[in-house]
């Protein structure tokens, strides 16, 4: 946690600073707890990425190449070509300010260069100077600035403060994405050697081992029968799941924090109960071992470089269609870029469920369907037996993950099936769910310790809409769809508002779900006691 008190933290300055914004001036020794640490080495060499080195922020020399500035032009020239929206970005904003208030991170800090529209005038700036004829005309009064050391030093600090969550992007009356500039802005960076840890160290075991986390298989395996024992502890049912079965009608791809750390283990014990319980022919498999994919907040040909295992492994097993689990950066890049950078996967089949029937025309493509719509979709058709008395010692607010919900449109399944397992559900303020939900704030590779302070001052928003549901409703379970989130709202809760822990939402379906062969059910998944329920399958 940082030094600061939240006292201390709630005090924020929204006054202007008297230095006009154009000259950049960044102290990373006086700004420990708002930045991340650069990558290490030994990732960069392993992924095969430009200049690896170590080197901190606070060093007066970063050790680019001697190059760099031609290589950043020459990077952003390419983009500008490669990306029509890019251009289009760059040259519609108006700077009305529609967006300047809208950023979690400007809310919780007051520092305007992370108001949305001021954080892309920094690469703007730069692209005026190089490729516009006004900006060379009339230089620093048209806007331009020449790519300097300590510009480049303010991308890195404010690109890097940014979670390309796009909620600007939902008032700006141009439809500008601020989170694509976001990431192009990060591509250049990448170009000169300029990342951070938190992002290049999960893309590095990922590429290597199949997830983020670096997980061997057999240690997949064995946190898989360890999560099997802990659900017959807590069910008295013994669940089976295949791990690299071929013929399987199923592939079931899940974020690797669903196996391997609380809270998400209980949302992984939470599919396990309900596949079992419908007798889903599925298989895991230990190469597609991560639905995340960190090369969102890389590249575009990263991203495109982690996501190729889930059809690779899909053809290989020789499956149907895909099944995902509860993840927020996997759903934005199977929806917005898999079925173009790694499709046609005309070697699937669209997805229909083998228990309802229903054809999930909205996966026609990408062949890859979201665990909330299928279990909504049981729900709907009335395939599951539910006591939501069992939940009741949980007073539950839903988190619309930005992804999903801005990225995917991901907005009433996870409600509808909230609504039929619990029977204590209240809603955030309007203007903070849904498409205007604020950020965890430690998304994009941002949730790491060093960190801490940003991440705190990010996530006010979200953590003053459930101080109010706490305090007007007693909510004291935040429910979510993303692996990020379980563990960086994990951390904001405990600081903001230690009363509420978070969950995913297929662990409150675990709960509440009754089949047959199941023990008297006096514990959650937790193993906290129940304070309702009927106890058993067949009351």
């Amino acid at each position: 946690m940082p030094e600061k008190t939240r006292d201390e933290l709630v005090q924020i300055d929204f006054k202007p600073p008297e230095r006009e914004w154009m000259d950049p001036a960044i102290d990373f020794e006086a700004r420990r707890g708002t930045w991340s640490y650069p990558a290490a080495a030994k990732n960069l060499r392993y992924l095969g990425f430009p200049n690896p080195r170590e080197w901190s922020p606070t060093d007066e020399d970063w050790q680019l190449p001697e190059n760099w500035q031609q290589i950043i032009h020459d990077g952003l020239a390419e983009r500008l070509n490669k990306y029509r929206s890019l251009k289009l970005f760059l040259d519609v904003c108006v700077r009305c300010g529609a967006c300047a208030d809208k950023c979690h991170f400007y809310l919780g800090s007051g520092d305007p260069k992370n108001m949305p529209v001021l954080r892309a005038e920094l690469l703007r700036s730069v692209y005026r100077n190089d490729f516009t004829t006004a900006g060379r005309i009339l230089g620093r009064i048209g806007g331009a600035r020449k790519l300097t050391p300590a510009v480049l030093k303010e991308w890195f600090y404010y690109f890097y403060q940014c979670t390309e969550c796009r909620r600007c992007s939902v008032f700006c009356p141009y439809g500008i994405d601020t989170a694509e500039i976001t990431m192009l802005a990060r591509e250049l960076l990448n170009l000169v050697g300029l990342n951070i840890n938190w992002v290049i160290e999960p893309v590095a075991n990922c590429d290597r081992t199949g997830n983020h986390l670096g997980i061997q298989p057999h240690t997949f395996k064995d946190n898989i029968e360890f999560l099997v024992d802990e659900l017959e502890d807590a069910t008295g049912v013994r669940v089976d799941p295949s791990i690299n079965r071929k013929g399987a009608e199923l592939l079931f791809v899940v974020p690797s924090a669903d196996y391997f750390a609380e809270p998400g283990i209980y949302t992984f014990m939470g599919y396990l109960l309900l596949l079992h319980a419908l007798g889903v022919d599925y298989t895991l498999s230990a190469y597609a071992s991560e639905g995340g994919n960190f090369g969102l907040f890389t590249s575009h040909d990263t991203i495109k470089r982690l996501n190729y295992k889930i059809y690779h492994e899909a053809k290989r097993l020789g499956v149907k269609w895909i099944l995902g689990g509860e993840c927020g950066h996997m759903w934005r890049v199977i929806h917005q870029y898999m079925d173009t950078m790694n499709g046609p996967a005309d070697f699937l089949e669209p997805p229909v469920s083998p228990i309802t029937g229903t054809a999930f025309t909205n996966a026609a493509a990408t062949k890859m369907v979201h665990v909330c719509e299928f279990t909504a979709d049981l729900i709907k058709h009335g395939k599951l037996r539910l006591d939501p008395a069992r939940n009741d010692h949980l007073r539950v607010t839903f988190h619309d993950s930005c992804n999903p919900a801005r990225a995917m449109g991901i907005l009433e399944e996870p409600r509808y099936i909230l609504r039929s397992v619990v029977n204590n559900f209240f809603e955030m303020p309007e203007n903070t769910i849904r498409e205007q939900t604020f950020c965890c704030g430690g998304g994009a590779g941002l949730g790491n310790d060093e960190n801490m302070e940003m991440r705190l001052r990010g996530g006010l928003p979200r953590a003053n809409a459930v101080r109010f549901v706490h305090e007007k409703h007693g909510v004291n379970r935040l429910a979510c769809i993303c692996a990020i989130d379980r563990a960086v709202l994990t951390t904001l809760m405990e600081y903001w508002v230690p009363e509420v822990d978070v969950s995913g939402v297929h662990e409150l379906v675990g709960n509440a779900l009754a089949i047959d062969g199941e023990k008297p059910r006096n514990t959650d998944l937790r193993g906290r006691p129940l304070a309702g329920g009927k106890g058993d399958a067949d009351a």
